[in-house]
């Protein structure tokens, strides 16, 4: 099968990245046909910008707390992400609420990874919120990125058991497992075209 050309990938990230690392190690595994061209961080010092930077990848912070508005925030996201030339924007572990005006500088190309089987448990906490619905299965979730929290259209899932004696960390610890592999099988799904950009009406 002849490979196209690699995946121009922006990560978003807020915190410690061990779902950036997945993808870095995929790509440099060569089992990922992607180039992560920017890693940005809102909040500065975090582990997910010494990962990328130990990968050779641009590390930039742009702490949200800097600007008036969500709005402009977010034109200086957008503006950073095409300067950096990128097609596809991967929100890992990214804390914020992504505005329209971002939305539409990348329509239907953004995709979150989320600790929970959508639509249960969006928003914080989704493994404490499993844990204390005492639900058996949880998992993880990759959906494109609407106006909403957790909201849009899912592309694909990955069950994980409730198992008897779980606490927070053990449970979370296996979501995060999950969460490695099924972002960067969702990502290769995109590199190779079998995945492609979701417009919704209107």
């Amino acid at each position: 099968m002849t490979e196209g050309p690699p995946l121009s990938l922006g990560v978003l990230v807020s915190g410690t990245g061990s779902n950036l690392q997945a993808i870095l190690d995929a790509v440099t595994a060569g089992t990922l046909n992607a180039r992560v061209k920017v890693v940005i961080s809102n909040r500065a010092g975090v582990q997910a910008l010494d990962r990328a930077r130990a990968a050779g990848v641009t590390a930039l912070t742009i702490p949200h707390k800097d600007f008036p508005s969500r709005e402009s925030f977010d034109r200086a996201l957008v503006s950073a992400l095409r300067e950096a030339e990128v097609d596809w924007i991967a929100l890992a572990g990214f804390m914020r609420v992504l505005t329209p005006e971002f939305l539409r500088a990348f329509p239907g190309r953004i995709i979150n990874i989320h600790p929970a089987l959508l639509p249960a448990f969006p928003g914080v906490d989704a493994a404490q919120q499993a844990l204390g619905y005492g639900v058996k299965i949880t998992g993880c979730t990759v959906h494109f990125v609407d106006q909403g929290v957790d909201s849009g259209k899912i592309i694909a899932q990955r069950a994980v058991l409730v198992e008897t004696g779980d606490d927070l960390a053990t449970l979370a610890a296996r979501i995060h497992g999950a969460e490695h592999e099924l972002f960067v099988a969702v990502l290769r799904d995109i590199a190779d075209g079998r995945v492609g950009p979701f417009c919704s009406e209107g």
